[in-house]
């Protein structure tokens, strides 16, 4: 019946291999069950009741991608989303967390609506073949680059910014992971990513560097500290629409890099190389947006270490339930999971990054009004440490060359919208200075 249900056999795969990437899946963005409670928690709310609601919300995102899109998509509250939420808006912008989860109800709502009119369908595929390669590289380059951070190859340079790191054990135990990994791909051995992983962490359990959990089972699920605790009418304001614009812009521009990426690695797309079942998938994320912030978390998004399992060879709806389950077994063995170090999971991502990379070779660099933009995308994905931002900056670049050399009439309209959106995103800090200097003005 399952087999059946998720259509195994056409799409290749079987019950052990989706498994195994939906384990692999979780593996690599476990990170966000202790990560996104402690950038929440500095607007004010209660870290121990974000971790359960991280779990919750996540889990029941992406199950519900599995059962009614059947993709390998997993979904969570985003990096970077929840950075804007707890810094930006609540710290920067002097409102409670409470009308923050307002914002982002309504940003979700907003989204929804642009789904259900074929709006978001229309900007995806108004997107030249071109760019939509040059996003798989450049969000391949962006999680090369998380890789090595979190493995620790990479660190931060007052003076460059960022240089090489030195080769502490804990690197160098990372760095055997990512040999065992590359050994297992080249000797074609399924699981390569999830075994590297189980690998690492072993040999730092060996060496004395993970400490031996507390407990194997935490019971203490509460979240009734930030459970439906928004306050929609307080977002209501003016003021704050910038705000929800910001955030949807966000939200939906780092979905669409993402699903552009993950679902054509997952062979998602049909003759006319369209995303099977786009608006189901942008739809959930909406969706799943506003069950979040119902429950007491930031914008919940498309999360590209869905390519990690993906590449394990995921394919079916079936690896994200699998992610979501262990999500919820999660909420029992948080002292477990935590003892999977990010240095262990990091080598996967660059793995992963690695796989991305082979998209290059789809876009034509002997034209530079295709190369520049594909070019400039890739690059400032990765080094902006934002998949909206550079997608803003190809989108821009695309137009701004296309209407220069004459050729205008090639834009497909949604693409003007798409590089309207995208000034106005990179603008936003910025408006109302705008706002005051014309005022003045008249």
């Amino acid at each position: 019946m399952v087999s059946r249900f998720f259509e195994l056999k056409e799409k290749q795969t079987t019950v052990r291999v989706e498994i195994v990437a939906g384990l692999t899946t979780f593996l690599t963005m476990a990170y966000i069950i202790f990560v996104n409670p402690l950038i929440l928690s500095k607007a004010g709310m209660d870290k121990q009741a974000l971790i359960a609601v991280t779990c919750i919300v996540t889990a029941i995102s992406t199950i519900i991608v599995g059962v009614f899109a059947k993709a390998p998509i997993a979904m969570a509250p985003g990096m970077g989303l929840n950075a804007f939420f707890a810094y930006t808006l609540v710290m920067t912008g002097k409102i409670s967390w409470e009308t923050a989860l307002g914002v982002v109800f309504l940003s979700g709502l907003f989204f929804f609506v642009l789904t259900l009119v074929g709006l978001r369908k229309r900007l995806v595929e108004a997107i030249p073949a071109g760019l939509i390669s040059a996003i798989s590289v450049g969000i391949g380059l962006f999680i090369t680059f998380i890789g090595l951070v979190n493995l620790g190859v990479v660190v931060n340079n007052d003076a460059t910014l960022v240089s090489a790191g030195h080769l502490t054990p804990t690197v160098l135990i990372g760095l055997c992971g990512l040999l065992v990994m590359l050994f297992l791909e080249i000797k074609k051995i399924k699981g390569a990513l999830l075994l590297g992983i189980m690998f690492s962490t072993v040999l730092a359990a060996a060496f004395g560097y993970i400490k031996k959990p507390q407990e194997l089972i935490s019971l203490h699920v509460n979240i009734k500290a930030v459970a439906f605790h928004l306050d929609i009418l307080g977002a209501l304001k003016w003021s704050l629409f910038g705000s929800i614009f910001s955030l949807m812009f966000m939200d939906m521009f780092d979905s669409v890099g993402t699903l552009v990426a993950c679902c054509h690695q997952a062979d998602m797309v049909d003759e006319q190389n369209r995303i099977k079942g786009l608006d189901r998938l942008l739809g959930i994320d909406a969706v799943a947006t506003m069950i979040g912030a119902v429950l007491g978390t930031s914008t919940t998004t498309s999360y590209v270490e869905s390519a990690a399992g993906i590449e394990q060879g995921g394919r079916t709806g079936l690896t994200s339930i699998v992610t979501g389950i262990l999500f919820l077994l999660a909420l029992l063995f948080v002292p477990v999971v935590g003892i999977v170090p990010g240095y262990a999971t990091a080598p996967a991502l660059i793995m992963v990054g690695l796989f991305m990379m082979k998209e290059i070779k789809k876009i034509d660099f002997t034209n530079s009004e295709e190369a520049f933009p594909a070019f400039i995308l890739m690059v400032m994905i990765a080094l902006s440490y934002s998949i909206s931002t550079g997608l803003a900056f190809g989108f821009i670049s695309f137009t701004l060359i296309k209407t220069v050399v004459g050729k205008a009439i090639e834009i497909k309209p949604a693409m003007w919208v798409i590089a309207a959106l995208s000034v106005l995103f990179l603008a936003m800090d910025r408006l109302g200075t705008v706002v005051d200097y014309f005022r003045q003005l008249i």
